[in-house]
């Protein structure tokens, strides 16, 4: 039987209140006092003191694994899948190794869409200024110019980022599953342009800067001796609270803030300003959309913006587990109207492939991805 590391901590404590609570009255107040005791113990800060320091590689290599010939992810000395309780009862470093190992595997898919699909990186806003927040979407050479036929693709929400659907796919099963590489190479064989769209990039973070408190004496009129006294106390007060601040929380991480993107700070926001700057520009007489999940969501924001010039070009769109909700986004009836003829929604389901599931929504189709 394996017994945890928090449990060891709080086990002396759990027998001396199982001991007291047989007493008097005045065990009692042991008791309350012990409880007391025990609210005060922060379990997670008390934890830290026992991990591992929170410093990964930031590579493949480093972290000793690579995607073989199938995309799947393997290490490179046992050839075994990526295990995510790499130290026992650590939780929290197994997630933030997660975490890390995630932030690489974004990198390297980013790569892929430049070097195997052959699309460009294109920064936003496009008027951007040096110093601003930026970020970014993915385009083939000819998503502006070609004539005939283009297709956008917009991923859910959380920690997926461009040409992604899924991160927990791409470790767990392969590049095919979990990426949009397929989708973007199909699209590209049968003649389409791609814009790949990147909601989650909202914002970046930066460290908080520090705040300098001035020293009262700065400005004071008191004695130099009186000031130099103080001052040496202040450094002394100062040096204990830091020694203690380390102690208590040896694993504490920078304190960051977000720095939002101009008209990029949600997936909604960016949805639009793509349209704006580049869908809407382009000379493609057929636009596809394939979205998922929180990407539907989007879509159907874009739809109550934009509706007409939406409805000018978009000519189908095909939808995987959207979270869209026409009744909570206050749809009109004409959107709802042209969702039903245009839009198709492929949601998890037992039944066979394309088999009608039944919708509460008065919008689009709901079919099985089988």
């Amino acid at each position: 039987m394996s017994i945890s590391l928090r449990s060891l901590i709080l086990l002396p404590i759990w027998i001396s209140m199982a001991h007291i609570q047989q007493g008097g009255p005045d065990e009692k107040e042991k008791t309350t006092a012990l409880k007391d005791l025990l609210s005060r113990i922060d379990l997670d800060e008390l934890m830290k003191k026992d991990e591992p320091p929170l410093d990964f590689p930031d590579t493949l290599e480093g972290f000793e694994y690579a995607f073989n010939e199938k995309g799947q992810l393997r290490h490179i000395k046992t050839g075994e899948p990526f295990v995510f309780n790499y130290r026992e009862d650590l939780h929290r470093w197994n997630q933030k190794r997660y975490e890390a190992l995630g932030e690489i595997i974004t990198k390297y898919v980013y790569e892929l869409l430049e070097k195997d699909c052959n699309l460009k990186k294109i920064s936003i806003p496009v008027d951007a200024s040096e110093s601003e927040p930026k970020s970014f979407i993915f385009m083939s050479e000819d998503a502006l110019t070609n004539p005939q036929k283009l297709m956008v693709l917009i991923h859910g929400s959380g920690v997926v980022r461009a040409g992604q659907w899924a991160r927990r796919l791409i470790i767990n099963e392969d590049l095919d599953s979990g990426t949009q590489i397929p989708f973007i190479k199909r699209a590209m064989d049968e003649g389409y342009g791609v814009i790949v769209l990147n909601p989650n990039e909202n914002y970046i973070e930066v460290e908080k800067p520090k705040i300098h408190v001035q020293s009262s004496s700065d400005s004071s009129d008191e004695p130099a001796e009186k000031r130099e006294r103080k001052d040496k106390v202040s450094k002394e007060t100062k040096k204990r609270r830091d020694f203690y601040e380390k102690y208590r929380n040896p694993q504490r991480e920078k304190e960051m803030m977000q720095l939002y993107i101009r008209e990029n700070g949600s997936p909604e926001e960016h949805a639009v300003y793509v349209w704006d700057h580049f869908i809407a520009q382009s000379a493609a007489e057929n636009v596809f959309f394939v979205a998922h999940s929180y990407g539907g969501l989007a879509f159907v924001e874009l739809m109550i913006q934009r509706e007409a010039d939406v409805k000018s070009k978009v000519t189908a769109v095909a939808l995987t587990d959207s979270v869209h909700n026409v009744w909570h986004q206050e749809a009109g009836k004409t959107i709802r109207e042209w969702m039903r003829e245009n839009c198709c929604n492929w949601v998890s389901s037992s039944e066979p492939l394309d088999t009608s599931v039944e919708s509460m929504l008065p919008d689009c189709p709901r079919v099985s991805a089988g």
